[in-house]
């Protein structure tokens, strides 16, 4: 997820000023500066935001090794976790560990960010300053829309339908090529096929103010093609049945991850 941040941030036409610690990524210019160890950040950075973007289990030994490099620079700042599961009292208890106790926020971005069509839930925990609520809404709306949540909780819902949703839609657009496939179409044609409607269908939802039922209405003629489909996938055990499985089970799997 921090990989597709970064991306959208470089991409956009006013990247912020930043400083990457990856030890897997390399080269620096004008717009970032990559650091391969928490040490080798450069003693006059003084972060307005730190954005944790690591596996959930490494969280609290990266926040020591940035509280350990920056010291009493690391008081100005918040931290915006882009990590599922992870709360904002656990992620505060370990940044009081390691010498500062400053405010949390948590973000769920998605990969679309990657390419500026990203959509990120935002929560705030009540010490962040407005400024600091500000910061973090433009860096994500960067990259593509932000969603404000009022309530921690609410961002294991969000991880199940946005954060995680890109691959369901990836999936079906994998469906629908190996179908077109198996009825003849070549691999080009079905996958051009595929993904042409599923961009177009997307540019539809969002460009036109119609509910997503009255578009599928709009398209689904009476006893026509769309509708033989629609009959199979609408079935009580097909997609009104899975679909929402499916979101519990991802939504039941972030809670899990919060501990």
């Amino acid at each position: 997820m921090g990989g597709a941040l970064l991306d959208g941030w470089l991409a956009s036409p006013t990247p912020p000023r930043l400083v990457i610690l990856d030890r897997h990524r390399t080269g620096s210019d004008d717009a970032i500066t990559v650091v391969r160890t928490a040490a080798e950040i450069p003693a006059g950075f003084k972060p307005d935001i730190i954005v944790l973007a690591v596996k959930p289990a490494a969280a609290e030994i990266m926040i020591d090794a940035i509280g350990k490099a920056l010291g009493p620079r690391m008081s100005n700042a918040a931290i915006l976790s882009v990590m599922a599961g992870r709360t904002c009292a656990a992620l505060s208890d370990a940044a009081r560990l390691a010498g500062a106790d400053i405010p949390v926020l948590r973000a769920m971005p998605n990969t679309p960010s990657a390419v500026g069509a990203g959509i990120s839930g935002l929560y705030a925990a009540p010490s962040a300053t407005p400024e600091q609520k500000s910061i973090c809404h433009d860096l994500l709306f960067a990259v593509g829309d932000v969603v404000p949540v009022e309530k921690e909780a609410d961002l294991s819902v969000v991880t199940a339908i946005s954060g995680s949703g890109p691959a369901y839609v990836f999936l079906l657009a994998e469906l629908l090529e190996k179908a077109g496939q198996q009825h003849g179409l070549s691999p080009t044609i079905a996958r051009r096929l595929a993904r042409g409607t599923i961009y177009g269908a997307g540019r539809m939802l969002d460009d036109l103010p119609d509910s997503a039922e009255d578009l599928r209405k709009a398209v689904t003629s009476p006893n026509g093609t769309t509708a033989a489909a629609l009959a199979v996938l609408m079935k009580s055990d097909a997609w009104p049945e899975t679909v929402p499985k499916a979101i519990d089970a991802a939504t039941k799997r972030a809670d899990e991850l919060a501990g």
